[in-house]
Order: C-alpha cells, then sequence, then structure tokens
C-alpha cells in the first residue's frame, strides 16, 4: 500500500529542504538537477560549436580528432564516465600533485565535467550534421555577395544550422535530464540521490522514487513546451505555407 503521509511529510526535501528549513534553501534535489542540467547544456554547448565546425574541417586531423572524441564519448556509457573522472584519476600521482587535483576531488564538479564532456559529443555531431546538410542555395548566396569563409560560416551556416539542429537538440535536452539521475551515486543528492536517502531512512521505496519520478515527468513536460516554442519560433520559415 502506498503511505501518501510518507509523500507529503517528505516532499519538502525534493525541493531542497531539510530539518524544517525553508524551501529551496539549499543544493539538495530539485535545484541540484536543474543545476547539473543547466550548467552542463551551457558548457557542453559552447563546446560542440567549435568542435562541430572542426568536425566538418577539411583538415582530416582536426576532423579525426574530434571525431574519435565523439566515438569514445557516445560509444561509452555516462555512468562509467562518471566513475572514471570522479574515483579512477585520483590513482594517478600527476593528477593529485596537480592544480586540478583541488576540484577533481569535488563530486559536483566530476559531475558536471562528466556530464559536459557526454553532451558535447552529442551535440558536435547533431550540429556537425545540420552544417553539411546547409543548403547549396545559402552557401551560392553568400558567396555572390563576396564573403569570406570565417564570415560566410558566422553569418549564414551556423545559424542556419543550430536552427534546424532544434528539433534533434531537443531530444538531448530531455536525454541529459535523464541523465543527471546518476549524479547520486557519486554522493550528490539530486532529485533521485534525495529519494535514496529518504529510502534508506524510511526502507520504503516506492513513496520517494515515486515522487521522483513525478517531479522529471513534470520537468520533462516543461522543457518538451519550451523546446517546441523555440522551433515554433525559430524553425517558422521551414512551416508549409498555407495557400
Amino acid at each position: 500500500m502506498i503511505d501518501p503521509q510518507l509523500i507529503i511529510e517528505r516532499l519538502p526535501e525534493f525541493f531542497g529542504a531539510r530539518d524544517g528549513g525553508p524551501m529551496l534553501s539549499s543544493t539538495d534535489g530539485l535545484i541540484l538537477t536543474l543545476e547539473l542540467l543547466g550548467l552542463s547544456l551551457l558548457l557542453g554547448l559552447a563546446m560542440a560549436v567549435p568542435l562541430a565546425v572542426a568536425r566538418v574541417s577539411k583538415n582530416r586531423a582536426l576532423a579525426g580528432a574530434v571525431w574519435l572524441f565523439g566515438y569514445v564519448f557516445r560509444g561509452t556509457p555516462l555512468l562509467v564516465q562518471l566513475f572514471i573522472i570522479y574515483y579512477g584519476l585520483a590513482q594517478f600521482d600527476w593528477v593529485r600533485d596537480s592544480w586540478a587535483w583541488r576540484y577533481l576531488q569535488d563530486a559536483y564538479v566530476c559531475a558536471i565535467l562528466a556530464f559536459t564532456l557526454n553532451t558535447a559529443a552529442y551535440t558536435t555531431e547533431i550540429i556537425a550534421g545540420q552544417i553539411r546538410a546547409t543548403h547549396w542555395g545559402e552557401i551560392e548566396a553568400a558567396r555572390s555577395m563576396g564573403m569570406s569563409q570565417w564570415l560566410m560560416l558566422r553569418r549564414i551556416v551556423l545559424p542556419s544550422a543550430l536552427r534546424r539542429a532544434l528539433p534533434a537538440y531537443s531530444n538531448e535536452v530531455i536525454m541529459m535530464l535523464q541523465s543527471t539521475a546518476i549524479a547520486g551515486l557519486v554522493t550528490l543528492a539530486d532529485l533521485t540521490g534525495v529519494a535514496r536517502r529518504i529510502y534508506s531512512e524510511s526502507y520504503m521505496p516506492f513513496e520517494p522514487f515515486l515522487t521522483a519520478a513525478l517531479i522529471y515527468l513534470a520537468l520533462t513536460f516543461g522543457l518538451v513546451w519550451l523546446m517546441k516554442r523555440a522551433e515554433r519560433r525559430y524553425l517558422a520559415f521551414l512551416a508549409p505555407r498555407k495557400q
């Protein structure tokens, strides 16, 4: 039987409240999940744009290096990548002796790093595919205006590719939201981490994980709505014209 009283009593913990404190007062639960999602998507997109340009470059060494990066991070589970960064790097003396160790011993930084690299790999291929799919007419029009290669890339190719990449990128955003659930496995108290904590204290698994699932579902609906709005705005020129 589901215990509604447990859900009501422990629900504030999913929004960052503990020990009777005010809601949204800490980085637990929902706030931490949104931070992990937002920062990883922002940093991943910032990495993906120049990497996508390099991926379609005529320089085979540069394009090959980006391909290898994407192959590694798209070909291995995100959980494994997170464990390697958080647990594996600590085995190397040169890592512990470097300036980066003060950051890499922090689970929050390691989670952001793993999520960023993973989403950057997928987003790079999404944008690179749309760069390749740029209509030849846009290229010819830019060349007829006397644009240089870089000016054409900045003003024509990249804006067009980023707009057309929105539908595929929407799926990547949703997948990253679901992927943040593994952050709890490296001691972070995101939504899933809070559910695990409540389960360990109450020994009732259904209620906390059901609550977390419903919050994830609400976040997914919200993200889908936002991405659909963005698609309607920035892809309006692709919609069929009414006769």
